[in-house]
């Protein structure tokens, strides 16, 4: 009798049977049909939040065409060499699920840094939850503008809750389903290339539940079912003036005109002058202007009012209107001009020199404007102006 098998070869021998169960089973989850749906939507809503990342990071971001394969969670972690980031994303509108968006460790430290205005430089250690919020926050923005084309997409509204950020040590044992229930089985992975500038060249990828990937698709065929043309009229109207075959006798109307020739090109060549239509497809066509089935237009010419001096003058007259109202008038001895340090300094008795001789006519304003110059005299105990000059203003009434 041979030796008996040890523990770790029973392992190894069950997990080659598992292996060929789940290929086996895997194949035969999604038709070809279901897998170029996933495939097409993704593509669509990647794209979509490609750009949104490039407004994030300030850096020119490339995102591959899909690879969409079923999958289970030990493959997916014997793919990353150290730890990577699980954004789990959830639609709370238009569809009902969940699915991954993984990234790799040192790609969450390069984006993390750019979105908080660096140059993009990965570091040692551990991510931060600084790190993971922001993240989180891309994801957010990105995935939401992928709903905003899968809405437009699938005719309806599609609006998902805030992404939530989960570091994941592989060097550790982890159980998939405290981060998702769907990775305790087999499941599908959508998975891109991503470039961003010259800073990253690696894999983002998609998780989906097979239940969420089927619901996706039934959408998507409801959509393109929906999206497809009816089958064009044949119509019949341009064969009236088609003449009969040769063969056959025709009798000739003379007092019926020739049929018109039709013109091929849909835009006019020239205008109903005449002349050469410097863009002849700039305009649609116009018809025959001269037809008796079209309106007729008339044309005059424009007439205007004689010019009355006579009410210039009547709206002079109508200035009695405003008499009654009231302007400010402010007498203005002088001006200066002091620093803020001088005028801290000003005190009882601190005497300031003005920019007005003694004895020079000061300036007699009206709502700030100057309309005359006078001289300062004493009328009884109250200074007054005497008006010694009227100031002419272009177009004043005075």
């Amino acid at each position: 009798m041979g030796e008996m098998l040890s523990q770790e070869e029973i392992n190894a021998l069950l997990k080659g049977i598992d292996d060929d169960a789940d290929s086996s089973t895997s194949s035969a989850t999604l038709s070809e049909e279901e897998i170029d749906a996933i495939g097409e939507v993704s593509n669509i809503s990647m794209g979509t939040a490609a750009t949104t990342l490039f407004s994030l990071v300030n850096q020119k971001v490339l995102i591959t065409t899909p690879r969409v394969e079923v999958t289970t969670w030990d493959k997916i972690t014997s793919t990353f060499e150290k730890s990577f980031v699980a954004i789990q994303i959830v639609y709370k509108e238009g569809l009902s699920g969940s699915n991954l968006m993984v990234l790799k460790e040192i790609d969450v430290k390069i984006i993390s840094d750019l979105m908080m205005g660096g140059e993009g430089v990965s570091f040692d250690g551990e991510l931060s939850e600084l790190h993971l919020s922001a993240i989180g926050e891309a994801m957010n923005q990105m995935i939401g503008s992928a709903s905003t084309s899968m809405s437009s997409m699938f005719g309806k509204k599609i609006d998902i809750n805030p992404p939530i950020s989960n570091y994941v040590d592989n060097s550790d044992f982890i159980d998939p389903s405290e981060i998702a229930d769907f990775l305790t089985g087999d499941f599908i992975k959508v998975s891109f290339d991503m470039k961003i500038g010259d800073l990253i060249d690696s894999e983002i990828m998609q998780l989906y539940p097979i239940e969420f990937a089927q619901d996706i698709y039934k959408a998507f065929s409801k959509t393109k079912e929906a999206s497809v043309p009816e089958a064009p009229v044949k119509e019949t109207k341009l064969q009236e003036n088609v003449s009969p075959p040769s063969s056959l006798p025709q009798q000739q109307d003379t007092n019926t005109p020739p049929p018109m020739q039709q013109n091929t090109n849909p835009y006019p060549q020239t205008n109903p002058y005449g002349q050469p239509n410097a863009f002849p497809n700039a305009y649609p066509p116009m018809g025959d202007p001269y037809n008796s089935g079209h309106r007729n237009i008339e044309v005059q010419q424009a007439q205007f009012q004689n010019f009355d001096i006579n009410s210039v003058i009547q709206q002079k007259e109508n200035i009695d209107l405003i008499m009654d109202v009231a302007l400010e008038v402010t007498v203005e001895l002088g001006r200066t001009h002091k620093s803020i340090k001088d005028i801290l300094e000003f005190a009882p008795g601190t005497i300031i020199e003005l920019n007005k001789l003694a004895g020079e006519p000061i300036d007699v304003l009206v709502n700030g404007k100057i309309v005359a110059k006078g001289e300062v005299v004493v009328i009884d105990e109250n200074f007054g102006i005497r008006i010694t000059e009227i100031i002419k203003h272009s177009g004043s009434i005075m």
